[in-house]
């Protein structure tokens, strides 16, 4: 097939996508990774790639579940497994992120999960991302679904399903909250992609400590990471959680590249999106949202408070020093009012996870 017909295919695929979306148009840098997409998959699958899955840790409840996912092309004679690693396997886990940039991904393609005893038929988005909650019917505790595109491409996903028992969840962030890059925002997102190994990344002192604590408290509580990141670095930020002790948990993160309405997603609105997700499928859980003073956390978790109030059980902000602040946005004052000044009976803020422990203790919110 000759180039012009391949375009021309490309932009009728367009066309599909911006109806399904409610848009007449969409943003131009979107039709352009579209057509990107398009022409590269189709070179690939003549090249005979195979689709692969990458999966990620899901949660829900007895009666729903979210799984997610992400639809790759690979090399002919590439395992089905290959991203479907034990999170202590180094070969797989502890690698510099550019290698997750690296792949081309599958757009609108048709999934197959198995769990429990059911199957379901899911499909994946324009970035070729699987994210969709399935109604069935498990038992509390560890479970794995079973993700194929065709027979022989099967690999698993872990699905965490909650405890009805459960009344307290954490959500925390993760760059400048449970971890330190040290480098100026704008090149933050760059670096962490393209540059920097997993050991090079600082743990935020105390914070581990702090999350085990919580996690003894309350031994049901589900913890859901929630940052602006990539997925492709998942692999990564997972391995970094695990070798510095953080408790397990699902990573909620967000595609790398534009969308219908511009070049990159908003972070402040894949935040709002995702809590307001959880408050619903989790309607009875008390939230402990954990982030930072270096950017929009305080403003995004008091504005889902004031929403919520029957939600939200404490809200912790790591206060970042003037260093981090300056890296952060170019000032050394916080961005905005850090929520531990403001007088809100839930809010607690320190430089650390330690000082946010001793600030719970203090407040008789855990025992000393």
């Amino acid at each position: 097939m000759h180039l012009p017909s391949r375009l021309s295919s490309a932009r009728d695929a367009l066309r599909s996508v911006a109806t399904r979306n409610g848009t007449d148009r969409p943003h131009w840098a979107a039709r352009a990774e579209d057509v990107k997409n398009a022409v590269v998959g189709r070179s690939l699958r003549r090249l005979r790639w195979d689709l692969r899955l990458q999966p990620f840790q899901g949660v829900g409840t007895s009666e729903r579940v979210r799984v997610l996912a992400k639809v790759l092309y690979a090399s002919p004679g590439t395992p089905a497994d290959f991203h479907d690693q034990p999170v202590h396997d180094m070969r797989t886990m502890a690698v510099r992120g550019w290698r997750n940039f690296a792949g081309q991904v599958a757009p609108h393609r048709t999934v197959h999960v198995l769990l429990g005893d059911q199957e379901f038929t899911v499909r994946a988005d324009r970035a070729g991302i699987v994210d969709a909650s399935l109604e069935i019917s498990l038992p509390p505790g560890r479970h794995q679904a079973v993700l194929w595109t065709l027979p022989g491409n099967e690999v698993t996903a872990d699905i965490t399903v909650v405890p009805p028992e459960a009344e307290i969840g954490m959500v925390s962030d993760i760059d400048d909250t449970v971890m330190v890059t040290w480098l100026p925002r704008p090149l933050l997102a760059f670096w962490n992609a393209f540059v920097i190994h997993q050991s090079s990344r600082q743990v935020v002192p105390g914070m581990p400590m702090l999350y085990q604590r919580l996690a003894r408290v309350h031994p049901e509580m589900p913890v859901v990471y929630l940052s602006t990141g990539a997925w492709n670095v998942f692999p990564v930020l997972k391995r970094f959680l695990y070798r510095n002790g953080y408790p397990d948990g699902p990573l909620l993160l967000t595609d790398w590249g534009p969308t219908n309405t511009g070049f990159f997603r908003s972070g402040p609105e894949h935040k709002q999106r995702a809590l307001e997700r959880l408050a619903t499928e989790f309607p009875g859980m008390r939230w402990i949202l954990v982030g930072d003073d270096g950017q929009h956390d305080p403003s995004l978790y008091a504005e889902f408070a004031a929403r919520h109030p029957d939600l939200v059980e404490s809200v912790l902000i790591r206060q970042l020093t003037e260093p981090e602040q300056l890296l952060a946005h170019g000032t050394r004052r916080p961005l905005e009012a850090s929520l531990g000044g403001s007088g809100s009976p839930l809010a607690l803020a320190a430089p650390d996870g330690h000082g946010l422990l001793a600030e719970l203790q203090r407040t008789g919110r855990i025992p000393s």
